[in-house]
């Protein structure tokens, strides 16, 4: 080996790790926080001083070599091993304080979580959070973030966690367009224009009732995001499933039907093994735990607007 080989250092293994996986230079600088000009720069010095080459060139992208591939096998568990050395480091805190990594979406943030993360910051001024939006999951086993809050009823079996609350789910329309204190009739609703999730949310119980049981016709305005949902119901677009702690909570809506059941989701607070004795994150958990707890019959959907609730059960032909 030669003495500069010798020298190659973890960042050279990152870089090299970094182009195997997103097969271009660009896209690897990007992914690294570097120009692009340092990574071509950067790669040529270690193929000369391994004496090898790591990649093939093709228009599909950049290939490893047989050397490359070890290359990036070798800098895979040297990351798993300072990953979980990082995690170990962090469980070892004498008290709460520092940076917290929050992962959830931007539903549960907004009408739910943004009040009590205020208030744990109050109790904790020694915290700092740093709230990740996104409806993709972040890789806690990674340390994309320290704490999950999603609703999900298929939590990672890698993850730890508490379950302080099931979200439920109910029908609702405009108040204006249901003003009077009989409920709507059942034919009356199918009839209804409606308003969906996309789907690519398929694995959420609301959107595949709505496709087995609404007539594809009926469902005029679909989108990806359920703040977005709740505002169109509000607009009067049409009628659609909310979770309850939000249609509830915007006088603007009114439920047409009691929440169902079956379209609910579990509220998880989910960290990593490794994680859940930081005092700050167990300070974290059981403090958001509580809170959500207060929150239950909002979440779950017990506490019932005045007027009375109509009982609705998919059609027999198809609900249209």
């Amino acid at each position: 080996m030669t003495p500069a080989a010798k020298a190659l250092a973890w960042d050279d293994f990152r870089l090299i790790k970094a182009i195997a996986e997103e097969r271009a230079l660009p896209a690897a600088a990007h992914a690294l926080g570097i120009n692009h000009s340092t990574v071509f720069r950067r790669l040529g010095q270690i193929e000369e001083a391994l004496g090898v080459k790591l990649f093939e060139r093709h228009r599909s992208g950049y290939v490893a070599t047989p050397a490359g591939e070890e290359m990036v096998l070798l800098a895979g568990r040297v990351d798993e091993d300072i990953t979980a050395f990082t995690r170990k480091l962090a469980g070892q805190e004498i008290k709460p304080a520092g940076e917290l990594r929050v992962a959830t979406n931007d539903t549960l943030l907004v009408d739910l979580l943004t009040p009590l993360f205020s208030k744990f910051l109050a109790q904790c001024p020694d915290i700092r959070l740093d709230i990740l939006v996104g409806n993709r999951a972040a890789n806690l086993s990674k340390r994309d973030a320290d704490v999950a809050i999603r609703a999900t009823d298929s939590p990672p079996e890698t993850l730890v966690g508490r379950k302080p609350a099931r979200i439920a789910w109910a029908l609702y329309g405009r108040a204006e367009d249901f003003p009077g204190p009989e409920p709507a009739s059942e034919s009356d609703l199918w009839q209804c224009p409606w308003v969906s999730l996309g789907e690519q949310f398929t694995m959420m119980s609301a959107v595949r009732y709505i496709a087995r049981h609404v007539a594809a016709e009926r469902v005029v305005y679909k989108l990806n995001t359920v703040l977005g949902l709740a505002e169109a119901v509000e607009a009067g677009i049409g009628i659609g499933f909310l979770p309850c702690f939000i249609g509830d909570a915007r006088p603007g809506l009114k439920r047409l039907a009691p929440p169902d059941p079956r379209l609910a989701a579990d509220l998880w607070i989910l960290t990593h093994p490794d994680m859940r004795h930081t005092p700050r994150v167990r300070l974290f958990l059981d403090f958001i735990a509580t809170e959500i707890a207060r929150l239950k019959p909002q979440i779950e959907g017990e506490r019932r607007p005045p007027a009375a609730e109509a009982e609705m059960e998919p059609s027999q032909s198809g609900g249209v």
